[in-house]
């Protein structure tokens, strides 16, 4: 299996996800009604979608420690994560594999999630952290990408 060449989603790891949500849509980008006030943001992008998440609920999701300050941008989690959407909890083990065995370092194994998802994080051999996911909810168009109400 290749992995799918696509970025699902871009996530910001924010300080105040009320106030990034504020910043964002001051700037015209449409909100989605998947959005949890306060907790996440989704917004619809021409490509993957974009969402804010507190820097901390990232870095535990993940199992990481959170960020400490004064950030080491060499060693210390980005609180950034890409994901890479796919059709199945084992679409999403095969993928983690597939990712190790080119380099990268498993984060997390390939797991199910509280709300109804399967997904694993690896980071790439320069440290940035990925998510492979799978949402049920989320059925991917023809580009692979997410579509949300």
């Amino acid at each position: 299996m290749s992995v799918p060449a696509r970025v699902s989603l871009a996530t910001l790891g924010v300080a105040d996800v009320v106030r990034a949500t504020e910043f964002y849509e001051s700037l015209g980008w449409r909100l989605s009604p998947a959005s949890v006030p306060g907790v996440v943001s989704f917004f619809h992008t021409a490509g993957g979608l974009l969402s804010l998440v507190s820097t901390d609920d990232i870095a535990t999701d993940a199992g990481l420690p959170p960020r400490t300050a004064p950030a080491n941008p060499a060693t210390d989690f980005r609180a950034t994560m890409l994901a890479i959407n796919v059709e199945s909890p084992a679409a999403v083990d095969e993928a983690l594999r597939t990712v190790v065995r080119a380099g990268a370092t498993l984060v997390k194994a390939g797991g199910a999630t509280e709300w109804g998802g399967y997904l694993g994080y690896f980071t790439d051999p320069d440290g940035h952290l990925w998510e492979i996911t799978h949402n049920p909810a989320w059925p991917l168009d023809d580009a692979g990408v997410p579509q949300l109400p």
